[in-house]
């Protein structure tokens, strides 16, 4: 499929309020918020989103509810959470939320995100890259449809927009106009306007980001707060009551022996 190029929203991916602002000033149309990008993206805090909503002053502000890494089937508790977070995220003045939920079968939970859906409005809603994790893009497509989204946010279920072209393209095809197609993943200053051209896309999703050192002069050698990790959607860290016992028990012991 091959469009002729008329304007294309560029939505930029951004993880903190000076990336916000610079997506902004870089001309992008839209940005999406979110925090903990090494996991895909989590909600950002309270005070990101307010201080970004102050500093967009010309383009929409999106926000990302999600309430953890991992995978997209979500319990009672974290789809109360969710609500709450698109509640505060409408008080604090966002455009739009990002989220969704599948099935364990791995298909669009049309109840859950239809709820999640119905709680955000007036806002709008975007269906986030859980899309690239269904068994079948093209029946995933017609339930995040049911579902109430606005947008889909997509790969074409490939690792990178480049690899699912043709995917994206035949859901544009699909969707005729019904719900926006946001083409996203990898997409580059190098290939957005072939990913927009073959596709037939009026919206990409990039990131947009260099590496910037810290301005820190001193650095204690041999420490690192965060930990290595490499993301995967179909495993999650989580607490065990079994070893916070464990640690308890010890820690009693002990000051009972002194």
């Amino acid at each position: 499929m091959e469009a002729a190029l008329g304007r294309v929203l560029v939505e930029a991916c951004v993880d903190s309020v000076e990336s916000a602002a610079a997506a902004q000033a870089g001309g992008a149309g839209r940005v999406e918020l979110c925090d903990n990008l090494l996991e895909g993206g989590t909600t950002p805090s309270a005070g990101t989103i307010a201080v970004a909503r102050e500093r967009l002053t010309t383009i929409p502000l999106f926000v990302l509810v999600r309430p953890r890494g991992g995978d997209f089937l979500y319990g009672e508790a974290e789809l109360d959470v969710m609500r709450r977070d698109i509640a505060l995220a409408r008080s604090l003045g966002a455009d739009g939320v990002v989220t969704g939920a599948l099935t364990p079968d791995g298909e669009v939970d049309v109840a859950r995100t239809r709820r999640l859906v119905e709680h955000a409005r007036p806002l709008r809603v975007t269906f986030h890259r859980a899309f690239d994790l269904t068994r079948d893009p093209a029946a995933a497509l017609e339930a995040v449809v049911e579902s109430g989204c606005d947008r889909v946010l997509t790969s074409g279920a490939a690792p990178n927009a480049l690899a699912g072209l043709a995917t994206i393209a035949a859901l544009v095809r699909q969707a005729a106009g019904r719900i926006v197609i946001l083409a996203g993943g990898g997409i580059t200053e190098e290939s957005a306007a072939r990913v927009a051209r073959e596709t037939g896309v009026r919206e990409v999703h990039v990131r947009g980001a260099v590496r910037v050192e810290s301005a820190m002069r001193f650095r204690r050698p041999g420490i690192t707060v965060g930990k290595p990790s490499t993301p995967d959607e179909y495993a999650r860290t989580v607490t065990d009551p079994d070893r916070i016992r464990a640690v308890v028990e010890a820690v009693g012991r002990e000051a009972s022996e002194e």
